[in-house]
């Protein structure tokens, strides 16, 4: 078995790296690790994560075998109002719930057409101790 910290990045393809990022700078608060032509790196704040933004026209927002991907809240309370932020950010809300009570959901599409979740969920007897 190869032991790791679990899941660390993935990489989209957009068709416009800096609005790719500006909206999950806006929705997730994201920053900027790294910048070169065609791409941006970007993490969310407070984890070990990296959002990378790769200019491709023709591969842009197709799903492939990736259904969608997702974000945990900190917080199952930071989900008021994330339909609104996603919404002036420029994505689209597709649905939005709890699972069960006290674990809230919002799913939505990002300008690229990608479909996110950020989600809640009680902790799980396999999570690692808190930093």
């Amino acid at each position: 078995m190869i032991k790791t910290r679990g899941l660390s990045h993935f990489a989209l393809a957009v068709r416009d790296a800096e609005r790719a990022f500006r909206f999950y700078e806006a929705v997730l608060g994201a920053v900027e690790v790294y910048r070169a032509e065609g791409w941006i790196q970007a993490q969310t704040p407070g984890s070990h994560d990296a959002l990378v933004f790769e200019e491709d026209k023709r591969r842009a927002g197709r799903q492939g075998g990736v259904i969608h991907f997702g974000f945990r809240l900190l917080d199952p309370s930071g989900i008021r109002g994330a339909a609104s932020e996603i919404e002036k950010a420029g994505g689209t809300i597709l649905r939005e719930g709890e699972f069960c009570p006290g674990c809230p959901f919002v799913f939505f599409r990002d300008p690229d057409g990608y479909e996110v979740e950020i989600w809640s969920e009680q902790p799980t007897p396999f999570d690692p101790p808190d930093d």
